[in-house]
């Protein structure tokens, strides 16, 4: 913790304290938690919140500020069995940021040679920014170093009974740290691109997508009408009816096509669905990949499942295990 003052007036402001991290109210409820949820070691307890640095130059963005957004997992194990588990969550960790598709050559650990004192092992999940290969995740063995502390100072017994091993122990927590904000800026850098496109006629332009991974993407579909008339937009609507209870869907009709696609480029959005005449005829619609610009003739019966099969994180989370 680390002190600064509140109030208007100097002289009469008050002392406060800012946490450095969200780690120790996961340490002082763990054994709450365990008890009510009946849970058995090893188990994690993850949340996220508010966490301060005494930073004295902010800089490179918002990947080194004073007052962010930090996410964090405490995970409770048997001592001795720690080696074990710090190697499984690096790997996991691991495997969590490359199925978001983001490069697997831009991501490295980076072991810490110089430990914290109450750490037995620590490593970094580095990620490589525009300004270079900086600290994304941090994955460290805390031993018993939190709980023994809590449970010194407060005089309440923090051990948890193994019902296997029949005896009460301090477990060893495995920690896992990552801020939002650096997350943030990890997808927005490496999703951000300026291309050349070549046209019929010869031209080139420049186009402005952003390559954010479809499952996280803030819209996910884009129901464009081809004209304004002629019935197109009442049936663009039924298809917006359709997919809005699934997914988060932009309308536009405003402009040319060709200018919709570009916008919905600029802001991520994967999928790109125009309703023409042949919609009318046969209930089919034409479905453009963000990505790739290609474009699949499909029937707005199979549109869902499609969608659905590119943008749902459980389709990521079954890449992990």
């Amino acid at each position: 913790m680390f002190d600064t003052k509140l109030g208007s007036v100097s002289e009469d402001a008050d002392v406060i304290y800012l946490r450095p991290e969200t780690a120790q109210g996961i340490f002082v409820n763990y054994l709450n938690v365990q008890k009510t949820g009946r849970m058995k070691l090893p188990f994690g307890i993850a949340q996220i919140g508010k966490a301060f640095r005494n930073e004295i130059v902010a800089r490179q963005f918002i990947f080194r500020m004073r007052e962010f957004e930090q996410m964090e997992m405490q995970f409770f194990i048997r001592p001795g069995e720690e080696d074990k588990w710090f190697d499984y969550w690096k790997k996991m960790r691991m495997k969590w940021h490359e199925v978001l598709g983001l490069g697997k050559d831009n991501y490295r650990f980076h072991d810490h040679d110089n430990l914290a004192h109450y750490a037995k092992a620590a490593t970094d999940i580095e990620f490589n920014f525009p300004f270079g290969f900086k600290e994304l995740e941090g994955i460290h063995s805390r031993t018993d170093f939190d709980l023994s502390q809590h449970q010194k100072f407060s005089g309440k017994k923090l051990q948890y009974f193994d019902p296997e091993l029949n005896k009460s122990y301090v477990p060893y927590v495995i920690e896992t740290s990552i801020g939002v904000d650096r997350m943030f800026l990890t997808v927005l850098a490496s999703s951000f691109e300026e291309e050349e496109i070549n046209k019929d006629n010869g031209k080139t332009e420049t186009r402005t997508v952003l390559r954010i991974p479809p499952a996280l993407a803030p819209i996910k579909a884009a129901i464009l009408p081809l004209m304004k008339k002629d019935g197109l937009p009442e049936k663009a609507r039924e298809v917006l009816n359709d997919l809005k209870y699934d997914f988060n869907c932009q309308y536009e009709e405003k402009d040319s096509i060709g200018k919709r696609y570009r916008r919905q480029d600029a802001i991520g959005t994967p999928y790109c669905i125009t309703v023409d005449h042949q919609t009318l005829e046969d209930n089919t619609v034409t479905i453009r990949d963000r990505d790739t610009m290609e474009q699949e003739r499909i029937s707005v019966s199979k549109l869902n499942s499609l969608i659905d099969e590119k943008v749902n994180f459980k389709n990521l989370f079954k890449k992990i295990n």
